[in-house]
């Protein structure tokens, strides 16, 4: 029998061209840009990746950022509308996103005509997605949103709309494989790719509430009994059922721009997301 080549398709492109998004929550040009409007702290995270979506209430950032301790959210939302409007915030990280591209990069590589062509064919995948978002909220605020001109830009605003693509694809399997916010974090913990710790602090959970979630993993059959965070055997075939539906949830901009056209941009892309991956890694 054969295998969709889609899904597999999705996550080697997604994890190729990823730092050239998720860079834009640790580099110094975001906070400053959000600073400039009066944003600072963990607001201007919430802020400026809601404000695609409008002044939207606590409640729905809560629900699309799925993993986030909800009192984290309600120090943020909806005192930021107060503060400066979704649209500044939309041109802020913009902004943001064009400096840091700029001094990782260059003027050089960026007027270049690899970077023209990264950025045609991560809009076509990005354009395809834009045509099927339904049960995608936060992608589908990110794909409203007008496109840049500066072929950089492009890529990353195209890069910004598949990210969340896949981010909303995979809450969904989350809530339909019984997992909270919490829980998904704990799960994550358990894979071993992020340290606990770490997804527990910057999410804002207790010890407490995170030793309560790993109780009720363990009761449910998700992890093994004891200290160490690990999967029963169940548990881990729940979690790569989920990582692999995930990719097939999110495969189909991907199938539409084929394996030579994902091939090609992942050549272009791979040296400037290793520079990226770097500003992620420190």
């Amino acid at each position: 029998m054969s295998v969709d080549p889609g899904p597999l398709l999705a996550r080697k492109t997604w994890r190729t061209l990823e730092p050239l998004h998720g860079m834009i929550y640790f580099v110094p040009e975001a906070a400053e840009a959000y600073e400039r409007l009066g944003i600072t702290g963990r607001t201007g995270y919430f802020a400026s990746r809601a404000a695609p979506m409008g002044a939207v209430a606590a409640e729905l950032v809560i629900a699309t950022f799925f993993n986030f301790n909800p009192d984290l959210v309600h120090a943020a939302i909806p005192r930021a509308w107060e503060i400066t409007t979704p649209g500044a915030l939309v041109d802020a990280r913009l902004s943001a996103a064009d400096g840091a591209f700029r001094r990782l990069l260059g003027d050089e590589v960026l007027e270049s005509p690899a970077m023209a062509r990264a950025a045609e064919l991560a809009r076509g995948m990005a354009e395809n997605a834009g045509t099927q978002m339904e049960g995608r909220p936060l992608s589908a605020g990110h794909a409203d949103l007008p496109w840049p001109h500066a072929p950089h830009l492009v890529l990353w605003h195209a890069q910004s709309i598949l990210r969340e693509y896949r981010g909303d694809g995979h809450v969904a399997l989350l809530l339909t494989h019984g997992l909270s916010g919490i829980d998904a974090l704990v799960t994550h913990g358990a894979s071993g790719d992020v340290p606990p710790h770490v997804l527990r602090s910057t999410r804002g959970w207790s010890e407490e509430q995170w030793g309560a979630a790993v109780n009720s993993l363990q009761g449910r059959g998700w992890l093994a009994g004891g200290d160490d965070l690990a999967f029963t055997d169940w548990g881990a075939a729940q979690r790569q059922e989920i990582e692999e539906q995930t990719d097939a949830l999110a495969a189909a901009p991907y199938a539409a721009l084929g394996e030579e056209g994902c091939a090609e941009l992942r050549a272009l892309t791979r040296p400037w997301s290793k520079v990226f991956a770097e500003v992620l890694l420190r």
